[in-house]
């Protein structure tokens, strides 16, 4: 009897993630256990965490160039995942990093303005990370956490009989996406993902793609013999420029167009930098 009840209940925890299947822009399928609005409240919650945590970069003409970029990106942004404000942060640390959080936060550190020597090389980071929110990829990753860790769990919740096991289990999750460490790393399908997507994205802005490359070649330089932190769970080098490279041609005909449609974003990199 009680082999018959697991299985039963191992077949309706399978049925729940059948269920929450979806399709990334480039037709991966990926899991997605949450809702559009838990995952902004994580991210509020982890961008109000990083602000108390860092101190906020105070230069104006380096918050100026940065939230230009940002807008120029951002207000391109394809229909069917644009929204109408993003919150940009620029964070006073030498740190080579920079993330975008569901709910519509994006922070950059100062020292990644160091390695992205052009505002299309920053354009190039920017969209980047805003693809892995516009694709869904933080849901993607709290799901499959969630399953591997929380899924005996819960089938034991169920076995139990003890009502809304499952939602201590989704509550002890969100707990965990506070953290922005559990946010923000991605699987290597999705980082190649990000870079297709993020690459369109400035392109269409009016920003060269071409420069994707170049950013990510001085990214390899600035690890000194290993990744920056911001590369920690990234494709290679060399993987990553094959994936810009493959996708340059499409990248190139929308730059084009934003070009003849006058999109040409106008954003002056502080002397300083």
């Amino acid at each position: 009897m009680k082999k018959r009840l697991l299985g039963v209940a191992a077949f309706l925890f399978s049925l729940v993630l059948v269920a929450a299947c979806a399709t990334s822009p480039t037709g991966r399928s990926q899991l997605q256990l949450f809702s559009s609005q838990q995952l902004n409240e994580m991210g509020q919650v982890s961008y109000r965490k990083m602000v108390q945590e860092v101190p906020e970069e105070k230069d104006r003409d380096v918050n100026r160039y940065v939230s230009c970029v940002v807008g120029a990106v951002t207000a391109s942004l394809p229909g069917s995942v644009a929204r109408t404000e993003w919150k940009v942060t620029v964070f006073d640390k030498d740190e080579v990093n920079a993330f975008a959080l569901p709910g519509g936060y994006i922070g950059i550190y100062k020292g990644l303005l160091k390695v992205a020597e052009t505002k299309d090389q920053l354009a190039a980071v920017v969209g980047h990370e805003i693809a892995h929110v516009t694709a869904e990829h933080p849901n993607a990753r709290l799901s499959t956490q969630y399953t591997t860790q929380a899924g005996l769990r819960v089938v034991g919740a169920f076995l139990g009989g003890q009502g809304g096991g499952g939602s201590r289990e989704i509550m002890a999750l969100l707990g965990l996406g506070s953290q922005v460490g559990i946010l923000l790393p991605f699987s290597r399908s999705q980082e190649a993902e990000a870079d297709v997507l993020g690459l369109d994205y400035m392109a269409r802005a009016g920003f060269d793609p071409r420069a994707s490359i170049d950013l990510w070649q001085n990214m390899a330089r600035s690890g000194g013999g290993k990744p920056p932190e911001f590369l920690s769970t990234h494709p290679s080098e060399h993987s990553r420029i094959q994936t810009l490279q493959g996708r340059m041609p499409e990248a190139m005909e929308l730059y084009r167009r934003a070009r003849q449609q006058n999109r040409i974003p106008q954003c002056s990199r502080p002397a300083g930098l």
